[in-house]
C-alpha cells in the first residue's frame, strides 16, 4: 500500500479505535475495496493527517458538516471518535449550534437527537 493509505489507516485506528477499523476492514470485499482504498487515502491519510488543525477541530467540523449536508448515518461513529479526538460534548453543541444558524434548525436537531442516543450508548458502557 502507499505511504498516504498507511497515513491514513493509522489516523483511522486513532480516531475511530481499532476494533471499529478491524471491524470495518473484516467486511470490506473485493467490491468495495477501491473505495476504501480511496477513503483512507484521501479522507483519513490527506485531510485528517494534516498538521493545519487538531484532530478536536476535524471532529467538530466533520460532525457540523455531517450535519449540515443530512449525512447523518456517520454521526454516531464520530461523536464516538471525540472520545479520542478530544472533542467535549460541549464542543459538539457548538457545532451544531453553528449548523442551526446556517444551514437549518431541523439538520442540527436531528443531529443533537443522535448525538444524545450516542452518548446515552456510550455512558452505559
Amino acid at each position: 500500500m502507499s505511504e498516504r493509505y498507511e497515513a491514513g489507516m493509522s489516523v483511522r485506528r486513532k480516531v475511530l479505535g481499532d476494533a471499529h477499523v478491524d471491524r470495518a476492514e473484516a467486511a470490506k470485499t473485493e467490491f468495495d475495496a477501491p473505495f476504501q482504498q480511496l477513503i483512507t487515502e484521501g479522507a483519513w491519510g490527506t485531510v485528517w493527517a494534516g498538521n493545519g488543525i487538531t484532530l478536536r477541530e476535524r471532529s467538530m467540523l466533520t460532525l457540523a458538516l455531517l450535519a449540515a449536508t443530512g449525512n447523518f448515518d456517520e454521526i454516531p461513529m464520530h461523536i464516538r471518535a471525540t472520545v479520542r479526538t478530544g472533542a467535549s460534548r460541549e464542543d459538539v453543541v457548538e457545532a451544531f449550534q453553528h449548523v442551526a444558524i446556517y444551514a437549518g434548525v431541523p439538520r442540527a436537531n436531528h443531529a443533537l437527537k443522535l448525538a444524545k442516543q450516542t452518548y446515552a450508548e456510550m455512558d452505559e458502557e
